[in-house]
């Protein structure tokens, strides 16, 4: 066995048991708002005794939940608005989500390049000619108004020719505006406590714009274009 081939096997193992892991104690049950929600008095006060330690193991987390694809991370990003608050979270969520996603990339394009293509074909086409064309701008595009999810954004980057870190940079760039979005509502949604809440207009503003964010996204993406084709 070279060492090429030990170093996939050990990634491999890696991986399987995380998700065997993930699988035998269910810890996707744990990544749901009602529990997040029936949770937060406990977590908030254990931020406040503990708070570089929560931090530091809400990143950790986030990473492998994004790393290994599992789903959960917009639970996570709402509680974390509502958990650390909004600069804090913002802060938090965006390198985490980052470099999550970048591990998912790596392991992409250095051991799952046969299944992703294979799973993946017809939107590997579609964001290959879009890389060949535009370049780092169409990862931009991708991240900021999500055509396509996030995982499968991840693993099908993986198999293209895009250096690992323009797609750390240009995915933290990209999906800060809606990293942002979702950290303010999850802060205003920690607030609510009764129906009658929700009708408050700093909660229906925060709601309304994870509403609309696709729509001011691709508004934002014209204007971005523009100003690039006039270059």
């Amino acid at each position: 066995m070279t060492a090429i081939q030990a170093k996939r096997l050990a990634i491999v193992t890696t991986i399987a048991l995380l998700f065997f892991i993930v699988w035998y104690f269910n810890l996707t049950e744990y990544l749901t708002l009602e529990y997040i929600k029936m949770k937060q008095d406990a977590f908030r006060m254990l931020h406040q005794d503990h708070m570089f330690l929560v931090v530091g193991g809400f990143i950790l987390i986030y990473i492998l939940v994004t790393a290994l694809s599992i789903p959960g991370a917009a639970i996570m990003t709402l509680a974390a608005g509502g958990l650390f608050g909004f600069w804090t979270a913002l802060i938090a969520v965006s390198f985490a989500s980052t470099i999550g996603a970048t591990l998912a990339c790596f392991v992409s394009r250095y051991i799952l390049k046969d299944w992703v293509q294979k799973s993946f074909g017809s939107k590997i086409k579609k964001i290959d000619d879009g890389i060949k064309k535009e370049g780092a701008f169409y990862l931009f595009t991708v991240r900021l108004v999500p055509i396509f999810p996030f995982f499968a954004v991840n693993l099908v980057m993986g198999i293209t020719s895009l250096p690992l870190h323009t797609f750390f940079w240009v995915s933290q760039l990209g999906m800060l505006p809606g990293t942002a979005v979702f950290v303010n509502a999850g802060k205003q949604l920690a607030t609510i406590n009764d129906v009658a809440d929700v009708l408050q207009p700093v909660h229906l503003i925060s709601f309304a714009l994870l509403g609309i964010f696709p729509l001011i996204a691709k508004f934002l993406l014209k204007f971005i274009r523009k100003i690039k084709e006039s270059n």
